[in-house]
């Protein structure tokens, strides 16, 4: 269940902090303020993101071994949501480029773990 669950998931971060990465940059090239519905869906990709990656150790939990290449992609990600935390009041200054960057990252992170499951060192 957790499985399919993480499995169905992972179309929706990766699509998710795709789209409203590219909106946050395109947002910022046209030098235009963020509307709230943009907090919203970063909010939504990037708790999406958090919950993808609780669902996976979840899963290792149970004895679940998903290959040490895709796991590490997992930890990348769950890094890049910390640093995102802590360094939030950075990211203020031109948060569209700096928001959409960081979720372009996170998409990144995930087509990579997508692509590397099963795959060990």
């Amino acid at each position: 269940m957790i499985a399919e669950i993480h499995r169905s998931l992972a179309y929706f971060v990766v699509g998710a902090c795709g789209v409203t990465g590219l909106v946050g940059i395109g947002l910022a090239v046209a030098k235009r303020d963020l509307p709230r519905w943009f907090t919203a869906a970063k909010y939504v990709a990037l708790g999406s993101a958090l919950v993808q990656v609780s669902l996976g150790l979840i899963m290792y939990g149970q004895d679940n071994n998903p290959g040490s290449i895709h796991m590490f992609y997992g930890i990348v990600t769950l890094f890049a949501l910390a640093f995102a935390y802590i360094y939030r009041s950075t990211l203020a200054g031109r948060p569209g480029l700096r928001w959409g960057l960081l979720l372009l990252f996170v998409m990144g992170l995930g087509i990579r773990g997508w692509m590397n499951f099963g795959q060990s060192f």
